[in-house]
């Protein structure tokens, strides 16, 4: 048995944005039988539609996000300080609507931002938290 994620990577072949923007009809039918995945065909078809995008994109989405960077002076204190979104993901996810793209709202491209590393989330106490260095540990 997999995961989720696994079920996404096997049913959108690897996330590979190529492969997926040349599925067609009859894979949007398949997968919406999946079991294994959302089976919202609206949501299939935006990613197929999505990945079609992405290629013919300019500038490119990481270049875009960079666009919007968060920077911060210090590293949020846990979990619960986190934003599930932001002014700068809000923006980022209206100007990719107005490209085309589809079931992109401000979550998803909050998410997707902290995925390509334009935001740094990581809490106080992990090594790549922004405003605090790396202490040795006593054995």
């Amino acid at each position: 048995m997999f995961g989720k994620r696994d079920a996404f990577r096997k049913a959108f072949r690897g996330f590979d944005v190529a492969k997926v923007a040349a599925m067609t009809e009859q894979d949007v039918d398949r997968l919406v039988e999946d079991i294994s995945i959302i089976r919202n065909r609206g949501k299939i078809q935006a990613t197929v539609d999505n990945a079609r995008t992405m290629l013919s994109a300019s500038p490119s989405l990481l270049v875009l996000a960079r666009s919007y960077e968060i920077t911060r002076e210090r590293a949020p204190r846990s979990a619960a300080d986190l934003p599930k979104s932001t002014p700068q993901a809000e923006a980022f996810a209206k100007q990719l609507k107005s490209q085309g793209y589809r079931f992109v709202g401000p979550t998803s491209v909050y998410a997707f931002m902290q995925n390509v590393g334009v935001i740094n989330d990581h809490v106080h106490g992990c090594f790549r938290a922004t405003d605090y260095p790396t202490t040795a540990r006593s054995h």
